[in-house]
């Protein structure tokens, strides 16, 4: 049986972001493009290719551990050790360590998964604060940047710009785990399996992020337009007209959501 671990030069206990560094790595090495069309290179970039297509998916590299195990604990090499002695002891030894490594096995693919869906959740919370606050800030039309002193002026504009920032950090780390780059270095030769993992290129993601920001910015303002209630009620609160100020709510209760996501996560814990 192909040993993918030995072929992408890692250990079986190897983390997936330590397999995917090995895998991109590699294929930089031995990438065809690279090598001037090199048949040996050709198949070792396969090689790794395959590799990493199982390896790379918890379920996948899962399935390929049981089958590690059920080889190497099978007892077929014939010699006279722990491994195939049909001892009593020894069975029971082989059967508790195969026990072992299995658990082993389905923990960290389940802590591999748990993982993943934190990194989604990491991206996505902030993403849907600052779409929900878009629309929120147009519709309600707060005027609190305006109605502060000074103190709260610098507090608002200084929470704008870590808002600001922590975003562009979340879009980043988005961009990276959930879309293609231009220079992404996967060929044909998977099959496709990362273009299916990674549906959109970085350009169409701004594109439709920045398109839901303009559509819950134009839903709220509708709203508001319709509905003064607010702005009759506390006219020194909330504003009958559109405020560039509004801009400035949809960071700022990102960054909040995206601070007690992480402590409801700490709690958790």
């Amino acid at each position: 049986m192909v040993n993918y671990y030995d072929i992408l030069k890692v250990s079986p206990k190897a983390s997936k972001a330590e397999i995917k560094s090995a895998y991109r790595r590699l294929a930089r090495q031995l990438h065809p493009d690279k090598n001037a069309g090199s048949e040996e290179t050709a198949l070792k970039f396969a090689a790794i290719a395959e590799a990493y297509e199982v390896l790379g998916n918890p379920k996948d590299r899962a399935l390929y551990d049981r089958r590690l195990l059920d080889i190497q604990y099978s007892g077929t090499s014939g010699d006279d050790s722990l491994f195939t002695s049909e001892n009593r002891h020894a069975r029971r030894w082989r059967q508790m360590v195969y026990e072992k490594r299995y658990n082993d096995i389905i923990d960290r693919m389940l802590a591999e998964e748990r993982l993943e869906a934190l990194a989604f959740q990491r991206v996505v919370y902030p993403i849907v604060g600052l779409y929900i606050a878009a629309a929120m800030s147009t519709a309600l039309r707060p005027m609190i940047f305006i109605s502060t002193g000074v103190i709260g002026k610098i507090i608002m504009v200084s929470l704008f710009v870590i808002g600001l920032i922590h975003l562009g950090g979340r879009a980043r780390d988005g961009f990276v785990r959930y879309t293609d780059a231009e220079d992404n270095i996967h060929d044909s030769i998977l099959d496709g399996a990362e273009k299916q993992a990674k549906p959109f290129s970085r350009i169409a993601a701004v594109g439709v992020l920045i398109a839901g920001f303009l559509v819950c910015l134009g839903i709220g303002y509708v709203i508001g337009t319709q509905t003064t209630f607010m702005a009759r009620v506390y006219p020194e609160m909330f504003s009958t007209e559109f405020e560039p100020e509004f801009f400035m709510y949809p960071p700022i209760v990102a960054l909040f959501v995206d601070i007690m996501h992480s402590l409801a996560l700490r709690f958790e814990k």
